[in-house]
Parts: structure tokens; C-alpha cells; sequence
């Protein structure tokens, strides 16, 4: 990830993992997008945002969801951590995930992000779902 996302880790002012729910975090006992960032980061832990997402509602699973259903489960899922709300302005971001399958999750996390004031955000994944044509 970081060979592969090196110019985007390099322009980011800040890299965050799309957050989970509080209830999926405790039921994992751990963010898998987290434990990427933080790696991402390691040389420059200051740029890390740790919290700077909420997920600020349950949308479940979104396995076995077409990607027009993935879209409204995650509409307006997420918001920008009150603390983080000053530091955020003007800044490009870099948002963390693990897998990307129609997008959804993520598009919906950027969109909070420049509602939030975010000059720029990026997306860097670890796997990305690629379904065969039929």
C-alpha cells in the first residue's frame, strides 16, 4: 500500500481510516482500516486522524447489498469528529480503507469530509472488489 500510494500518502495533510460502528468495534476489537493508517503513518504519526470520522449510525453489513442499496445504507452514516472540525479545514485528506467493492462507503465518508471543509480528499485501499462481466 504504501509503494503503491506513496505520491498520495506524501500529498495528504491527513490520513484517516473510514471509522467502524462503536458496536462492530467492540464485537472485532479492532479497526482493520486503522491498523493501515497507522502503518501508512508511522514515520509521521502526527498526520495521523485517527478519529477525525464518525460513523454516526448502525448500517450493517453491506455484503450481498446491490451498489445502489450500499449507497443509501451509508448515506449521511458519516460526520466529521467535532475536534477535529478546525484542523480539517483546507486540508487534504486521506482516507483509508480496507477493501473497496462499489464505493459507497468511501464516497459517502468524502462527502462529509468536504461538507467539513476538506480542500481535497484521497482514497487509498488495500483490495479492490472486481466482479466479472457477465
Amino acid at each position: 500500500m504504501a509503494r503503491a500510494g506513496a505520491e498520495l500518502i506524501a500529498e495528504a495533510d491527513l490520513v484517516a481510516p473510514v471509522p467502524l460502528h462503536w458496536r462492530r468495534l467492540v464485537t472485532r476489537r479492532y479497526n482493520q482500516a486503522l491498523l493501515l493508517a497507522r502503518n501508512l503513518t508511522r514515520d509521521q504519526p502526527a498526520r495521523l486522524a485517527p478519529d477525525l470520522l464518525l460513523r454516526r449510525r448502525w448500517t450493517g453489513s453491506q455484503a450481498g447489498l446491490a451498489a445502489q442499496e450500499r449507497r443509501r445504507n451509508v448515506r449521511e452514516a458519516f460526520a466529521i469528529h467535532p475536534r477535529w472540525q478546525a484542523r480539517a479545514k483546507g486540508k487534504t485528506v486521506l482516507l483509508v480503507d480496507d477493501v473497496l467493492t462499489t464505493g459507497a462507503t468511501v464516497e459517502a465518508c468524502a462527502r462529509a469530509l468536504k461538507r467539513a471543509g476538506a480542500r481535497h480528499v484521497d482514497v487509498l485501499t488495500l483490495a479492490r472488489v472486481v466482479r466479472p462481466a457477465l
